[in-house]
Parts: C-alpha cells; structure tokens; sequence
C-alpha cells in the first residue's frame, strides 16, 4: 500500500471556480495537501476515477427549467506530477441533474443516472479516456407517497453486479430498485425485474458486500438502510428477514433526530462494518454486519461537520473522508474499533459545495 494517495474533491461550483480539487492523502497522520484543482465544469457534484489511474469522470449538474441546459458527463484526463488535468470531451448526460456516475468492471462502459428526469445512460469509453456518443438510454415513469420527493421518477445511482451482468438503478421517486440485464459487447440495458422497496422509503444509493451475496440500500426519505440476499444466477434481490418473517430495515436515526435524508453508503473491505451518512441528524450510522449478511447497529456519531453527502474509506481503512456540503469541507475522521467506531475530526479542508470523494 502506497504511504500517500491521490484523493479527488469535488463541489457546486460556477463554471468559473475551481470544482474539482486534488489532495494528497498520508495514511500514516491522516493529512491531507492541496495538489491542484480544476475549473471549467458548473456543478461537478459527482466523480468517479478509472481504475487506470489516468481518467477521471464528471457530471455536470443542470436542468433545462433551471439553468437553461440539460445535464452533462464530462471527461478528463489528468497527470500527478506535476499535477495537471484537460478536459477531453462533454457528452449530454440524456437528462437533468445528473447526480452519480459508474463504471462496469471492464472499465469500457461509463453508466450516469439523471436525477431530474429519472432516467439513466450509458456512454462507451474511447481508447484515449473520452466517451463516445450514448450508447444506451431508459426512462423511468411513474410515482410514489411522498407528494413532494416521489412526483416522478428520480433515478439516483446506478449499481453494477460483480459478475457485470446486472445494472441496478435506484430510483427514489419509484421506490423501486430496477435492475437491467447488462451487455458489456455493446453497452445496451435490457429491463430483467424489479424490486419494490418500502413505500416512501427512497432509495438512493447500493452497495455489494464483498462476498455477493448480499447487498444494501440507503433509503434517502425515511432514513433506513435495507439489507437484500441477491441470487446473481437469476438477477433478483430478496429483502432480508428475520425469523419471525419482519423484514430487517434499520433506522439511521436515533429516534429524537431532526429532519433528515440519507446520503451515501460504504462497506469496510473486510465486509464486517458498513456506514451510512445522515444529512441533518449530520452524523454517521455504523452497523456490524452479522455472518448472515443481517446489521446490527453499533453506533450513531458525529460526521466532523454540516450536510454529510458522500464519502471515502481510506486505502488502509484507518480514516474516512467526508464530504461535508453545507461547512464547505472535507474532514478526517479517524476509524475505532469495537463500539467507538469513530473519532473527532483530525483535519479540515476547504472546499466550496462538497459533494465527493474519489480515491484514485
């Protein structure tokens, strides 16, 4: 394991402010140093990186009725030293607020959901890091409880299987995990099945243990997350369930919280430990996952800051990054074993909007 990372940052920013920031990460103190920024994208509010070590991937996140243009997927090229980073090329993202970026396991096909018009993309990636034109598209309809999330579909991540023959879409306007059977020859979506989660739940993000088998949702709207057995042979997810039938969905939440949404969703490397961000409790859930894939709830602490939206296991899983919106920041948060969890900030950086975490 290297002693230092390339991390990525990024932010709402006007297209004349630097919207993606690069740091270098130390494992060793948990400090992170500025290495350089880019400016040139308007809301950059989600990134992912190759596995190459050489590309980096960035919505552009707009909406026709608000900022006059629909949502955009840009790509970049970038050097570490010295630190440099182009843009290769824009694709239109297929509709508005694009919000969360994937990419399959053979690192040929760059997936997008837009938020705004509930709907998903697929773009092929060119031998040099460019996306070509829109491979694939689906449009999401329909409707859920909550009248003012759920007046329409809302698609906000998309999820690729670990054999690459699924794509999970989490729509939280639906509901609904729509999982579509996946070509990776020629990046076209065909609709396989559906999983209905709880009314006005709203899920937003997935994630697969490590072994999977099983997965997990984090439900925005009624701050849960939601542990699913996924049968890869068939392409389903079953809602996990006790022995008594109930199903297993857990708050997020201590029970006097304040208003709040659900953010982002990650599993430690060793499959044992999951979290989940909490925007407006402003705090992370932390559960131990069980040897039958079930949570159990170790603790509910602080998130270092204001408006927990993504975060970052560090390479080591000695820290976790997050990206904290609304104080502007990024902190460092010190992994605990056992039921501490999680300690204090040790370090604080500036950026305008955070919004997300890539650690290349």
């Amino acid at each position: 394991m290297p002693s230092s990372s390339l991390i990525f940052a990024s932010g709402y920013a006007a297209a004349n402010q630097p919207g993606i920031h690069a740091f270098m990460f130390a494992e060793a103190s948990g400090t992170l140093t500025p290495h350089g920024s880019f400016t040139g994208i308007i809301n950059p509010s989600f990134i992912i990186a190759h596995p190459n070590g050489r590309w980096l991937y960035a919505v552009s996140e707009t909406g026709q009725a608000n900022d006059g243009t629909p949502g955009g997927v840009c790509a970049l090229s970038f050097e570490r030293e010295p630190f440099s980073m182009r843009l290769l090329n824009r694709q239109p993202s297929g509709g508005d607020w694009p919000c969360y970026l994937q990419l399959d396991r053979t690192g040929h096909w760059l997936f997008v959901a837009n938020y705004g018009s509930g709907s998903a993309s697929v773009y092929p990636i060119q031998a040099d890091g460019s996306l070509g034109e829109m491979g694939a598209h689906i449009q999401h309809s329909g409707s859920g409880p909550n009248a003012q999330r759920q007046e329409g579909p809302h698609a906000h991540s998309v999820t690729i299987s670990p054999d690459n023959q699924f794509a999970l879409v989490a729509d939280l306007g639906l509901d609904k995990i729509m999982i579509y059977r996946f070509d990776s020859d020629t990046g076209k979506l065909i609709h396989h099945n559906e999983t209905q989660t709880q009314p006005g739940a709203g899920p937003r993000h997935l994630t697969f243990h490590p072994n999977g088998k099983w997965l997990y949702a984090a439900n925005e709207l009624n701050s849960t997350v939601t542990p699913y057995d996924y049968d890869p042979e068939l392409g389903i997810l079953l809602e996990k369930r006790d022995i008594s039938g109930a199903e297993q969905s857990l708050a997020t939440i201590p029970s006097n919280a304040p208003e709040n949404i659900v953010a982002d969703i990650h599993i430690s490397a060793t499959g044992k430990r999951l979290y989940v961000s909490n925007r407006g409790d402003n705090s992370v859930a932390i559960y131990d996952i069980s040897d039958d894939g079930s949570l159990k709830l170790v603790a509910i602490l602080a998130c270092g800051g204001n408006w927990p939206r993504n975060f970052a296991l560090t390479p080591g899983e000695k820290f976790i990054l997050m990206a904290n919106q609304y104080s502007n920041e990024i902190c460092v948060l010190p992994i605990l074993i056992g039921s501490e969890a999680l300690g204090a900030p040790l370090g604080r950086v500036p950026v305008e909007g955070a919004a997300c975490l890539q650690i290349v």
